[in-house]
């Protein structure tokens, strides 16, 4: 039965898009969105991209005009905090929280898409002001305010710590990155698009610091001259040596957000577990985005944190809602801005068997690293090479996955191997 309302906990990408999806397939019924945040909803990924080298105005940042929502019919309750939520016997009840005090409303079906928080170290000093982290508009105010401050260290060499050191590097700031693996991106992408980035991120000036431990935020002796706390001097590493530092950023991966799951009784293991419809355990309550696990029909479990992500889910979970069988997924995809540096990632490489890598002859810059499984294309990286990643991309969505002996030869590009897949 299509609901008469639906509540959705939360207003990032995957919730407008839903909200949205929702009007353009024809639902009439009530949609509210609740957030905490005193923001009309905005892109997140320039955050950690072109918006600290301020390539980009914060003002363009809205994923929709505030007026969008009221043309919409689309409620959007910011400053609004879920306390609570109740199943009842024909829905669900919120208790929210927002600067008129504490009320509860009844909704038809309900939508979590309460995201994710940047974890946090803990350290000796990691309580300072100056150590930051970046998830929200917010926290991308308070680091672009500290960018020319002094050297900046990031601690951690993923996604998020990567994206921020090339834009402090951008802004003028001396960076070190401080990795505890033996590479960056250790679990996210394989040894040569690691390699090649460690590269990329060096002769733009950074000093990366591999298979080296934070065990404390030092302060100086004494506080500042306007009676301010005492200020960032450096981070002691696992082998005594002190790193300068006025700014620290810690960007050591998310926690997905499952407080309101979990008060629901709803699984719970680094995420909100949903199947293939984006229904959680109980097989009721739909969850999206960040804050999701998902659980394939084969029983893999994965998270993928991406705007691609976001849309296929909220397109899943508008199906649902509606009555409708969700459309098949595409190939899920992924991209990270490192300063000049484009990485397009497609598929998923989990428990591949077999890598092939290739390099332009003419641009060693760029490069592509094909993953097989069963002998067949399962996900492919590829730096500065925009065109390979859409050709494979079409590829993979249409089915066509290819055998490693068909990439042998470098000097044939892949838009020719593939050609019979395009037409």
């Amino acid at each position: 039965m299509t609901p008469h309302s639906v509540a959705v906990v939360g207003a990032s990408h995957a919730a407008v898009h839903l909200a949205d999806r929702l009007r353009t397939d024809g639902f009439t019924g009530r949609i509210a969105l609740f957030t905490d945040e005193p923001h009309v909803p905005y892109h997140r990924p320039p955050l950690s991209k072109g918006l600290l080298k301020g390539a980009i105005d914060p003002s363009t940042l809205s994923l929709r005009a505030e007026s969008y929502f009221d043309d919409q019919h689309i409620e959007l309750h910011r400053r609004t905090r879920v306390t609570g939520v109740h199943r009842t016997n024909d829905g669900v009840v919120l208790d929210l929280s927002d600067e008129n005090g504490s009320r509860s409303e009844a909704f038809d079906r309900l939508v979590l898409a309460t995201g994710a928080r940047a974890r946090r170290l803990a350290l000796p000093g990691a309580d300072h002001p100056d150590v930051l982290v970046l998830r929200d508009l917010d926290d991308a105010d308070l680091l672009r305010e500290r960018a020319t401050a002094g050297p900046a260290v990031v601690i951690g060499g993923g996604f998020i710590g990567l994206e921020v050191a090339a834009g402090l590097r951008a802004a003028g700031s001396d960076v070190t990155v401080i990795e505890t693996a033996d590479r960056l991106l250790a679990r996210a992408v394989g040894t040569h698009t690691a390699a090649a980035l460690l590269n990329a991120h060096e002769s733009m000036g950074t000093v990366v610091l591999l298979g080296r431990r934070p065990v404390e935020i030092v302060r100086s002796d004494t506080d500042t001259d306007d009676g301010g706390p005492n200020r960032i001097r450096g981070v002691r590493l696992d082998d005594g040596v002190v790193v300068p530092a006025a700014t620290v950023i810690v960007g050591i991966g998310a926690e997905p957000r499952t407080e309101l799951g979990e008060m629901l009784g709803l699984e719970c293991d680094g995420g909100i577990v949903v199947d293939d419809n984006c229904l959680a355990s109980d097989g009721w309550t739909l969850a999206i985005g960040d804050c999701t696990i998902h659980v394939s029909a084969s029983g893999r479990r994965y998270r993928l944190e991406s705007v691609d992500n976001a849309t296929e889910q909220a397109n899943t979970a508008v199906a649902i809602l509606l009555g409708a069988e969700p459309a098949t997924r595409p190939t899920p995809w992924f991209w990270s801005d490192q300063g000049a540096q484009k990485l397009q990632i497609v598929g998923l490489s989990g428990g591949h068997s077999e890598v092939v890598h290739r390099t332009d002859p003419k641009r060693p810059d760029r490069q592509v690293s094909l993953y097989f499984s069963g002998g067949r294309l399962v996900a492919a990286e590829c730096l500065n090479s925009p065109a390979d990643f859409m050709t494979l991309r079409t590829a993979l969505n249409r089915g066509h996955r290819p055998p490693p002996e068909l990439f042998a030869d470098e000097s044939v590009p892949i838009k020719k191997l593939l050609a019979p897949a395009r037409a």
